[in-house]
């Protein structure tokens, strides 16, 4: 057979543009494969392939398919590139040794494989059905082409990006930064045993690969340390971690990233060859069932190279050798299962079927429309959100009264008279505990209150679903993500909008993005609870006083919810754990810290800002739908429009109070949702007065501000608009905060402004 040339017919390509060029590197492998020998001792299939390992010649065989599968898809991935359409050339070339740790692993483990992870994948879609594995193996080839040219027949992202996923195969796809889905594959081993998902068994475990490149980063960093942190807590995590290593000038057992990865707390480490199939595959299944046995973690370090990279990557000359193809052509010669020419052949074999496959995805659809592209990223479905909550209401006043009445321990809280915000999240995330038993509340401090006493009490209700984390906020958001996925309903607190901000690639990349890059398939609910915005008296400086809610507007497809008080905080949460639970919606509850205790109104003592908590036979009246506003309307409402939320509520309502006064009738619009914006009420509310003061507790640059005026110009207002914002600049300590954050005052200017033209 004339062997195939992925470069045939294209314009030359100069070596330097490469680590080696595709076909410096098929010429390598024909030519190491060519001075092989065949032995004069031949082993059986069954037999181990060689001295000293598990690996038997069969087994073997069966990877080397899968090998082969990936490497020809690198190439394929260039050749459909020269002529613009593949549109990503990221291979695997050189960690084609990870197909071993798929054969180590049950085709029922969770996996979150990275980027090189080609033949994994291979092997693990070999795995699925071995009665008919090269059919199997073409369909896997198939499939990965179909994310390198974008067809919509992608199985896992549905043309979106190129990701190794399949829910078929237990493959949860992964688009991070370097490392970033670890904190996820940590909370994904913690759901596994707690999780009611029928899709995993309650003895598998987690697999993450990453590369060395990621293990120095933030995630690697938070994963690595909250699997120790959990072990030593006696929580279960069965985690494998692989990290494949190609560092230039070749990995060591002694090396910087193997220093990094042994002697973690609580995290067992092993090392081994990652271009020797039988080597990986030993130290994966060891490692493996290690994991499964004691439900621990484990990192696995391997040795790979990496080959076929981009322009201007230094080349890696003699590592060559270290190819796992040819290691693995040389295993199996060596053991007499297949000669040189049959290598060969395989080879070229495996070559036409992924070149046939490439032909056949290029004439495939493409996404086509906006509406295809982002119909997976969030999707929202009210009318059952609203009937899930009035089913929890009919449950809590019907089978489940008892147990209710048990978790508030006989002290039912619409029996207790007004509450506070604060009380009000507390009475709330109880009643969830008492609804739900796959919830999970935590976070840093949680079972003692949290920064603010809101949670106080909880652990005596929820028992161990109530638990304690460590402060990282990227840990914390890992193991919300991965519990998420697991099936469990995740209500992750962190202590202010500062932690957040270590922990936003978690929300961003990982979060927002899993039902939109897996078409549904995958999903990552949560109500993530946070303290927030600025206290206009200054307690606590920049760090407690962050203002910034910038970061979280700007992610596709993520609630973002803000109470102003008690009456709306409970009808708020709960839909918000609706919508978590229904559509699997990453929701962001902040609850304006400044007025987590506040009572009074307009004057003191008058217990206005408090409310009696609704009991079940009010939750589904009151419900309170995302993206849609709150309105208060004092004197005639006439004559001015104030826009507002958290904070800016109150301060709004004692300025429209006093313009009452004087004759002057106010609507006060609390958005409570600023992701997504409540346009059609603002609008609307907005051009009954035909002046709007929009009141903003976040910084004039890149404030929420800024969107609501957007929406008025896009729904057509005509008429007078203002803004009052906080400066920018970070909140000071003490006195001095009042000059940079909103206050009565401002607000009171900016309206007179308005009312006099």
């Amino acid at each position: 057979m004339i062997g195939i040339r992925w470069v045939a017919g294209l314009a030359p390509v100069r070596d330097a543009d490469f680590v080696t060029t595709p076909q410096n590197l098929d010429e390598r492998f024909r030519d190491a494969v060519s001075a092989l020998r065949i032995p004069e001792h031949r082993r059986a299939p069954g037999d181990p392939v060689r001295d000293g390992t598990t690996l038997t010649g069969a087994r073997a065989l069966e990877l080397f398919d899968a090998q082969l599968t990936s490497r020809h898809l690198d190439l394929a991935a260039r050749w459909l590139r020269s002529f613009n359409e593949g549109f990503h050339t990221v291979g695997s070339a050189g960690h084609e040794g990870n197909a071993a740790v798929a054969a180590a692993l049950r085709g029922d483990d969770p996996a979150l494989p990275h980027d090189r992870a080609g033949a994994f994948y291979c092997a693990r879609a070999g795995q699925s059905a071995r009665e008919n594995r090269v059919q199997r193996l073409e369909e896997a080839a198939r499939d990965i082409l179909r994310g390198i040219v974008a067809s919509v027949r992608d199985p896992i992202s549905g043309g979106r990006d190129k990701v190794f996923g399949n829910a078929e195969l237990h493959l949860v796809p992964v688009i991070s930064t370097p490392a970033g889905h670890l904190p996820r594959a940590v909370g994904l081993a913690y759901g596994l045993s707690h999780s009611p998902d029928p899709r995993w068994p309650s003895d598998a475990i987690v697999a993450a690969g990453f590369g060395d490149d990621g293990v120095d980063q933030p995630g690697a960093t938070a994963a690595l340390h909250a699997a120790g942190w959990h072990d030593r807590a006696d929580q279960r995590i069965p985690l494998l971690l692989i990290c494949e290593d190609d560092a230039p000038g070749g990995p060591a057992p002694d090396g910087w990233v193997a220093a990094v990865l042994r002697g973690r707390p609580g995290v067992r480490y092993s090392y081994a060859d990652g271009c020797d199939l039988a080597a990986t595959y030993d130290a994966a299944v060891e490692a493996a069932e290690y994991v499964r046995r004691e439900r621990r973690p484990a990192v696995l370090h391997l040795g790979t190279i990496r080959l076929l990279e981009d322009p201007g990557d230094p080349e890696t000359g003699p590592e060559l050798d270290r190819d796992p193809l040819v290691g693995t052509a040389r295993l199996l010669v060596e053991a007499g299962l297949l000669g040189p020419d049959d290598v060969i052949t395989r080879y070229d074999e495996v070559g036409w079927q992924v070149r046939k496959a490439a032909e056949e995805v290029l004439g495939e659809p493409k996404l086509a429309t906006v509406g295809e592209i982002v119909a997976s990223l969030a999707p929202r479905r009210p009318l059952r959100v609203a009937h899930a909550i009035a089913d929890a209401a009919s449950r809590a006043t019907g089978p489940a009264a008892a147990n209710r009445s048990r978790v508030f321990g006989g002290s039912l809280p619409e029996q207790a008279g007004a509450m506070t915000l604060a009380q009000t999240v507390n009475a709330t995330l109880t009643d969830a505990l008492a609804a739900r038993p796959h919830l999970r509340i935590f976070g840093p401090g949680t079972t003692r209150g949290g920064r603010h006493g809101v949670t106080a009490g909880l652990r005596e209700r929820g028992g161990d679903r109530v638990f304690d984390t460590l402060a990282d906020a990227t840990s914390v958001l890992g193991l919300a993500l991965g519990a998420g996925l697991a099936g469990l309903l995740p209500v992750p607190e962190l202590p202010g909008l500062a932690a957040l901000h270590s922990g936003e690639d978690q929300l961003r990349v990982e979060a927002a993005t899993m039902s939109f890059l897996s078409s549904g398939a995958y999903r990552n609910p949560m109500v993530l609870r946070i303290p927030a915005l600025a206290d206009p008296y200054g307690l606590g400086g920049p760090l407690a006083n962050d203002n910034s809610v910038a970061v979280l507007r700007d992610v596709p497809g993520l609630v973002v919810a803000v109470p102003a008080r008690a009456q709306d905080a409970a009808p708020m949460l709960r839909t918000c754990l609706a919508a978590a639970e229904v559509d699997g919606s990453v929701c962001v509850f902040l609850e304006p810290a400044a007025l987590y205790q506040t009572r009074d109104l307009y004057q003191q003592g008058d217990n206005e800002w408090l409310a009696a908590y609704p009991g079940p036979d009010r939750w589904a009246g009151e419900h309170a739908p995302i993206g849609r506003a709150r309105i208060y309307t004092l004197g005639t409402a006439q004559d001015l429009t104030i826009v507002t939320y958290g904070g800016g509520v109150r301060m709004s309502l004692r300025v429209a109070a006093r313009l009452a006064a004087d004759g002057y009738g106010t609507r006060v619009v609390d958005l409570r949702w600023l992701n997504p914006l409540p346009v059609a009420d603002l609008v609307r509310e907005s051009l009954a007065t035909g002046r709007v003061l929009i009141v903003d507790e976040t910084r004039r640059s890149g404030g929420v501000g800024e969107g609501v005026l957007a929406a008025l110009v896009d729904g057509a207002f005509v008429g007078s608009a203002r803004r009052v914002a906080a400066a920018d600049a970070p909140v000071p300590l003490g006195p001095a905060a009042q000059h940079v954050l909103v206050g009565e005052d401002a607000i009171t200017q900016g309206a007179q402004a308005l009312l006099a033209r």
